[in-house]
Parts: structure tokens; sequence; C-alpha cells
């Protein structure tokens, strides 16, 4: 109602005759809110000691004669099922009269209502107690609110709008900070299922932090609201960090998103009980871990606000069409995320380089840890990187109770697609135009993002090819992206001023844990490694290697050192009771380090600092 009032600054209509136009508007607007369907969702936290939570929903203005609602399976930025209806119980149903009503359940997710009055009223009870970016945790510290674990909902309702009402417990001296539109202190809204699905809350004391960036006519404003066991000060520095964050992720895009309502949230909640985590979202992002600022989470969890920040351009805004609508009912497979996840990936600790934050030589030789994870692993016989997303609902926070051979045949998207942007980065870098992946990231924004159009993976390749020519778009995605060949690294990083390093050291393939003296593989063996060629599997008990008996570490370490690359060990071993022998052949260790050539030419030297930018 407030924007209708300025029509009447300038006008000679008399008090009375605004008065009347005001109420033909408030009859409209009553009108409309009453004929059109909307779900009012109330949420209070009177049992939070035990981690529950007292939900009510109200559907109105029912079409249909069945109402179907339904708790998620899904959430937005996870791709495997999680079941939320198990944490549901003490359901009731009332019409518009608060009549009881019966249901019928079809499924586990699923209440069938019929013979309403046009009204439905459901009120249950939520036990949460997982503060991450998937579920939900309440206690007397905070009410931490994944949607999708949390509210039920109406598929048929999709389009329409919601409303929340939240029921802080003042006591407490929670406060409500949420991307949701805010229309008081306790009441939000969002304008339709994807949106209030996609839209975290954090419910505490939280300390908030806020400054603005100008953006194309317009400003944002930042702000981060931290939930901790820490101080003002603590705050202050970890802001500081964030500040420097923002804009070096802008550079890399040339714009900032279109956030809805100008804003933008960090929710970061770093207390004990806490897990390790961080969810992307529209226009906020879910920051989780137990280890507080003052206990290295300063360093640590800094690289969780760099990812996730990043993700508002790529993932939430540059699209895949896979994951165009996110679907709350089935799991969500997408062949892209190779580069959603992975890309996003490989700017994490770059962004962080050049906002200087972490050191160059920090920042190349923390490479080596995700090279060595991807180019070492066999799962590249298996799967190429699409392949590899493929895998995300068995894998992005999946459960299950079998074992399964993941060591083998996955390699995980983040790291494989950071090791592809890794070799797309600098293969661009080294050709004789002095490409770069920035640019080609902005053209992708720019075709993609800023219009949310989704795309696919041929829609990545034509860019590419817009970009650094047909010849090289098609060499990079069918050997590396459509295949899962290994760029070569070694001539790359080379022109950028940095080295991979072997060392000479043996390789037996052997995973050892030591419990009460034995020497127990612990997983199963990785395939064609010393180990799994001599026929050792997980559980085998080693029991000697040429005769040397093996009841701890130091002993197995030891023994080793006296051996070379080539050399064969013959190995005693337990399995399942019985007594058995085998040779085992020692091979060059795979391990790389990457480090800074400290003698690079000074060619190279340039293509460095504009790669880093933090020299």
């Amino acid at each position: 109602m407030s924007s209708i009032i300025p029509i009447f600054e300038n006008t000679s209509l008399s008090q009375f005759e605004k008065i009347k136009i005001l109420a033909h508007f408030t009859v409209f607007f009553s009108l409309t809110s009453l004929f059109s369907q909307h779900t009012a969702y109330t949420i209070s936290f009177e049992n939070a000691v035990h981690h529950e939570a007292t939900i009510e929903a109200v559907f109105t203005n029912i079409s249909q004669d069945t109402l179907a609602v339904r708790m998620s399976r899904t959430s937005p930025g996870r791709y495997a099922l999680h079941e939320f209806a198990k944490n549901v119980y003490d359901v009731k149903v009332e019409n518009g009269s608060g009549e009881k009503l019966h249901y019928t359940r079809p499924n586990p997710h699923q209440w069938n209502i019929t013979n309403h009055d046009g009204t439905v009223k459901i009120s249950y009870t939520l036990f949460a107690d997982r503060a991450d970016g998937t579920y939900s945790q309440i206690d007397e510290s905070h009410a931490h609110l994944n949607i999708p674990a949390t509210f039920l909902y109406a598929p048929s309702y999709k389009d329409t709008p919601s409303q929340l009402q939240v029921k802080v417990r003042k006591d407490l001296e929670w406060k409500v900070a949420t991307q949701l539109k805010k229309v008081n202190d306790s009441t939000f809204t969002a304008p339709n299922l994807q949106y209030f699905m996609d839209s975290p809350i954090e419910i505490s004391n939280y300390m908030l932090r806020a400054f603005k960036v100008p953006a194309e006519g317009k400003e944002y404003t930042i702000k981060l609201a931290l939930h901790q066991n820490g101080t003002q000060e603590e705050a202050d520095t970890y802001f500081e960090k964030i500040k420097k964050i923002v804009p070096e992720q802008k550079e890399v895009f040339g714009s900032y998103p279109d956030f809805d309502y100008n804003e933008y949230t960090f929710l970061a909640c770093y207390i004990p009980q806490a897990s390790g985590d961080g969810m992307e979202h529209r226009n906020s992002t879910i920051l989780t871990n137990s280890r507080s600022l003052a206990d290295g989470g300063m360093e640590k969890n800094i690289g969780t606000v760099s990812h996730e920040f990043f993700h508002a351009w790529n993932v939430e805004r540059i699209r895949p069409k896979s994951l165009e609508p996110f679907d709350f009912e089935e799991a969500n497979m997408s062949g892209e995320l190779w580069f959603a996840e992975g890309f996003t990936s490989y700017y994490t600790n770059l962004i962080l380089c050049r906002a200087g934050l972490i050191s160059t030589k920090d920042y190349v030789e923390g490479l080596s840890r995700s090279y060595n994870y991807v180019w070492n692993s066999p799962g590249r016989d298996f799967f190429s990187p699409i392949e590899m997303s493929f895998q995300a609902p068995f894998v992005d926070a999946a459960k299950s109770v079998d074992p399964v051979n993941r060591g083998n045949t996955f390699i995980s998207y983040y790291s494989y697609g950071s090791m592809l942007g890794l070799a797309l980065d600098l293969s661009l870098r080294t050709m004789d135009q002095a490409l770069n992946l920035d640019d080609y990231m902005k053209l992708v924004w720019n075709s993609y993002g800023k219009s949310q159009t989704p795309y696919t993976a041929e829609n990545l390749k034509d860019a590419l090819t817009s970009y650094a020519g047909k010849a090289f778009a098609s060499r990079f995605f069918n050997d590396f992206i459509y295949d899962s060949k290994r760029p070569d690294y070694k001539t790359l990083i080379e022109k950028v001023g940095i080295k991979l390093v072997n060392e000479d050291l043996p390789y037996s393939g052997l995973t050892v844990k030591f419990n009460k003296e034995q020497a127990k593989l612990s997983d199963y063996v990785i395939k064609n490694s010393p180990a799994y060629r001599a026929g050792l599997e997980k559980g085998d008990v080693i029991r000697a290697i040429d005769n040397d008996t093996i009841r701890n570490k130091k002993e197995l370490d030891n023994i080793l050192t006296a051996y070379k690359t080539g050399d064969s060990i013959r190995i005693n071993y337990e399995r399942l009771g019985k007594k058995k022998q085998t040779t085992l052949h020692l091979e060059q260790n795979p391990v790389t380090t990457i480090i800074l050539d400290e003698q690079a030419n000074k060619e190279a030297l340039k293509k460095r600092n504009d790669w880093l930018k933090n020299e």
C-alpha cells in the first residue's frame, strides 16, 4: 500500500477523496489475497532443548478435491536423496473451521487430504539436530533451518507465494537472518516454491556485519550473520577477509549478479555442535563448522567462503540445464558438475591467493594434493568427467550400508574439475594470443548467467570455440571432458614458472591400520598398485615382510625404507584365518610435488604474475 500513497502528493484531491480511493485499493488487495492461493507457515521453538520445532502450514483457496502435501527428498545444492520426512511426526490436519480431517499416505513422503472446505491447516513436530548445508538443527543456541528439511509443501502450489512467521525465542535473544523478503522482524515471504526452498535461515543471537559494493547503477549490501562462541574482534577480522574475497571474485566475471532485494548474506555458524559444510543459495550461503575462529577457523573456514560465493555466479545463475528446475521429489543428476562444482573449486584458492589471503608459495604447493588424487586414481579408466558428475546422487552426502569401491572407480568432480580448470587456464595463458580462463568465464556469464539461460556441456564447448577457436575447443572437450585423457601438465606449468617434482621413493600400495599390534589393510586395495598385483585385499593382516614382524607403524616404515624401487619383498599375511604368502614388487612412487620454479625465466614469471596477481 505504501507504493500507492505517493501518487497523491501533487494532486488537488481532497482528503476525503484520497481516503475513498485508498479504501477501494484496500478492498481490491484484500479480495485478491482472499481468492488467491498461498501458503502461510508458522514455526516456534518452545521445546528447543529437545531439538523440536512446532510447525503449522495453512493452504488456502484449494481448487482440487485432494490436496497432496509432501516433505522434500532433496535439498538445493545437494544431488542425493535425504528423506526429510523421517523427522516429521505428530501430524494433525484440520479444515478452515477447525474440524479434524483424515488423510492417506500413498508413499513415505506424502499426505493426501480430502473432504476439506477449501482450506487445510497442517501442524506437526519436527526433530532437527544437524547443522550443515542440508539439514536443520534446533537447540537452545539457535535454530538452523534448511527449508526442505523443515517445511512440508504442496506441489500444486509451486507457483504461488509463501509467507513465514517465525516465533523467535526472545528469552534467548534470537533474531532472524535469511534471504527471504522481510516484511517485519518475524515475517518473511517468498514468491514461489523454488525460492522458498532455496532460502536457508539462521535464527540465533548472531553477530552482524555489512558493507556495500557498487554495481551498475545500484549498490548491494553484503552481510555476514555470524553465530559463534567468540569475540566481536574475531568477527571483525574474519569479515575483513570476506571483504577482500567479494570484489576479487567479481573481477573474474566483470559484474556482480543481480542479487534479489539488493542483498547477499553469509550465514555462518561456527559452533561445537555444527558439522563442517558449505552450501550455496541464490542470495545467501550457509557456512558451518565445529571449528571456531579462534581455533584455526579463521584460516580453515575462509576457503568455504570463497567457494560458496563463487557459486553466486557459477551454479546459481550460470546453471546447468540438467538442474533446472530443481526436483524436490527425485535425485538430481547432472553431467556438468565438473564445471559447476569443479571450476568453482579451481577458483576457490586462486581467489584467496589473488586477494592476498594465502601466499603464492602456499597456493602453488597446495595444488599438489588434488593433482595426485586425480591423476593417480584408477577411476579415469571407468568414467569421464561427465560420467563422474553423474555419480553425484551416490556420493554427495549420500548414505549406503553396503560397501562400495569408490577408491577404484570414482574421482570427485570437485577435484577433477578443479584440475581441468587449471589445465584450461594454463593452456589458454600459454597460447600465442595469451588468453585466460577469467575471460572465458566472463563470456559464459554474459552468454548464460546474466540472462539465466540454462546451459549444456555443448554450450560450454561452443563458448570455448567462440573464445579460443574451434580446433582448441574440440581438442580440449574431446580429450578431457568427453574422454578422460590427461593434459600435459609438465609443459603447461613450466611456462608459468612452476614445476613438477618426483622423488625416487618406492611404492607398495599398502594401506595399513594398526590395532593391537595387527597390521590390517584398512581399505580396498588400489587397482594396479603393487599390493593389488600381489593379490592383497582389504582385511588382510600383514604378519611379516621378509621374515621381519610388523607390529606398529614405526616398524613398517623402518622395514620399507630399506628397499628401493624395483625390489621384491615377500609378505606373510593372514586372510580369513588362513596363513598365506605373496611377493610384492615395489614401484616408483607416483606422488608428485608442485613447487615454484626459482630459476624460471622472465617470460614465465610474467605469466605467473598475470595468473596469480599476487606479487
